[in-house]
């Protein structure tokens, strides 16, 4: 596996930019200052020596000189063998509702882009655990198998919408059923499943879901998102309707996700805050019995700076070694001399 182990040096390619425009105007700087000696052809006729061509070619291996120790101060690696890392912590399944009812607004800006700003900030919390993300709308899909590689599944969450699930409709079952199958089998009771939705089930039984999945060593904790007042869920063309043209509103039905939680021996939170109550959550996960949970990494990363390093010095090295004045001696040379 390949990496970089310092890869903000990059923010230094940021000065190369600077460095040509600094060096475009040193040159017309020079120019506009041999112009008030005479004309450029003539002066050129009065110094035979002086090479333009040269100059810019110190140049260019000055600034492939910079690229190349840059990219050795980024520090490149490879990864040359697998290791199996044991930890004891807990696996975590999120199950998040991207049914349409989850883009009503009565969280800014709407209610799913809250609950995912909210688990990016619950995966910064997570040290030794393990996450999974199960997508749910009238079907369930598996978004991201169980993982400890907590960057990869931050990326995941920015990309969630409505388009992940073809299927509209809200099946809180069958999230459920995905998210009890997506635990490993090492993990036996040290298993958390968490359901943000709106609540609002139309297609299956979620109760009896949530019974089977504490038969399993599941405990489900549900987090509610929305307003029992209810909103209407905003579309390109205004807001979404019936079939009768009436504005559909969307409310949030507590009393299913709390009988999903009891069911399941968890607890069931209103949505609140930055965090969504996900906090109240992961205090109360760190005090189950946490479990061996066996990840691979790579390990004994090889270092591959010096080859780079050696070829940044050797164009260095050209740089020094190039006169900005053409050779006398190479310049009396000539292979095409006709007799």
């Amino acid at each position: 596996m390949f990496r970089f182990a310092e890869p903000l040096y990059f923010y230094l390619y940021f000065l190369l930019p600077l460095i040509v425009l600094l060096y475009v105007m040193f040159v017309r700087k020079r120019k506009f200052n041999l112009k008030k000696y005479g004309q450029l052809p003539i002066i050129g006729l009065l110094a035979p020596n002086v090479s333009t061509r040269r100059l810019n070619l110190k140049f260019v291996l000055f600034c492939a000189a910079f690229c190349l120790l840059v990219l050795a101060l980024a520090r490149p690696q490879f990864g040359s063998k697998i290791k199996e890392v044991k930890n004891r912590g807990i696996e975590i399944v999120v199950a998040l509702d991207v049914s349409n009812s989850m883009l009503a607004d009565d969280y800014k800006p709407n209610r799913l882009t809250t609950a995912k700003l909210a688990l990016s900030r619950l995966v910064d919390k997570l040290r030794d655990d393990r996450l999974g993300l199960v997508v749910f709308a009238g079907d369930a899909y598996t978004q991201l198998p169980m993982t400890s590689d907590f960057t990869t599944a931050k990326m995941f969450f920015s990309s969630i919408n409505p388009n992940n699930v073809p299927q509209q409709g809200t099946a809180l079952g069958k999230a459920i059923d995905l998210g009890v199958k997506s635990f490993s089998s090492s993990s036996k009771n040290a298993r958390v499943l968490i359901i943000i939705s709106d609540g609002e089930n139309h297609e299956d039984d979620p109760i009896a879901a949530a019974e089977d999945a504490k038969k399993n060593g599941v405990k489900i904790y549900t987090v509610g998102v929305g307003q029992p007042q209810g909103a209407p869920i905003p579309t390109t063309s205004g807001y979404l309707k019936d079939k009768d043209g009436n504005v559909v509103i969307t409310r949030l039905d507590e009393k299913t996700l709390l009988q999903v939680a009891n069911a399941a021996g968890g607890k069931y939170i209103r949505a609140s805050g930055s965090n969504f109550g996900l906090n109240d959550i992961l205090d109360d996960v760190k005090k189950m019995d946490k479990m061996e949970l066996k990840s691979y990494v790579y390990e004994d990363y090889d270092e591959q700076f010096q080859l780079i390093l050696l070829l940044a010095m050797f164009v260095l090295l050209l740089d020094s070694i190039v006169v900005q004045t053409k050779n006398i001696w190479l310049s009396k040379v000539d292979i095409f001399k006709s007799r």
